[in-house]
């Protein structure tokens, strides 16, 4: 008998209990960026909040049968005008979905997103630097190495280091090659 099929869709405040179960994993946790004990609470809240207008900040979630197998999202960078077109990436997937396609899906629906939608040049994120596995999924969606961050982060008692990876847009968008020249009209 095979899976039902992998959904992809934004989340929503009920998603919050998968979200702290996914992220309280002692399986994932320790690599996440994030404090032990996520808050029901505070990710309703935060899942709650209306899209700010102009802002490129979406959050899905995989699931398969009614179940949320992971969460992903982008984020803007930065308030400011000059780093508009960069967003921050974050990730989490359960334990027992990883390697099954749950976290790729989740990637290519966030570069689709990024690439053909919202003028996103850039994208960002940080990652242990024993990760291994998100590094090669990272990796496989282009994204490069740009650095290494010493005692980042503490985890678990010990300050560890991250990786600084980014993606830039493969073909950023460009006018039609028929408008390119000019309009007839426009001044010289």
């Amino acid at each position: 008998m095979s899976e039902p099929p992998l959904v992809l869709r934004r989340a929503r405040p009920q998603d919050a209990e998968a979200f702290v179960r996914i992220m309280g994993d002692p399986l994932v946790q320790p690599q996440l960026l994030q404090l032990p004990f996520a808050s029901v609470d505070v990710w309703q809240q935060r899942l709650a909040e209306p899209p700010k207008p102009g802002l490129p900040d979406i959050t899905l979630v995989a699931e398969r049968g009614g179940v949320v197998l992971g969460h992903a999202g982008l984020f803007t960078a930065s308030p400011s005008l000059r780093r508009r077109h960069a967003a921050g990436l974050g990730i989490a997937v359960a334990a027992d979905a990883q390697g099954r396609g749950v976290g790729s899906a989740l990637m290519q629906a966030l570069i689709d997103y990024a690439d053909g939608w919202v003028q996103l040049l850039r994208i960002e994120l940080t990652v242990f630097t024993d990760n291994e596995r998100a590094i090669r999924l990272y990796r496989g969606f282009g994204f490069e190495v740009e650095g290494t961050h010493r005692a980042y982060a503490m985890r678990d008692g010990v300050y560890a280091d991250v990786l600084s990876m980014a993606r830039l847009h493969p073909r950023p968008p460009q006018l039609p090659a028929a408008m390119s020249g000019g309009q007839p009209g426009d001044a010289s």
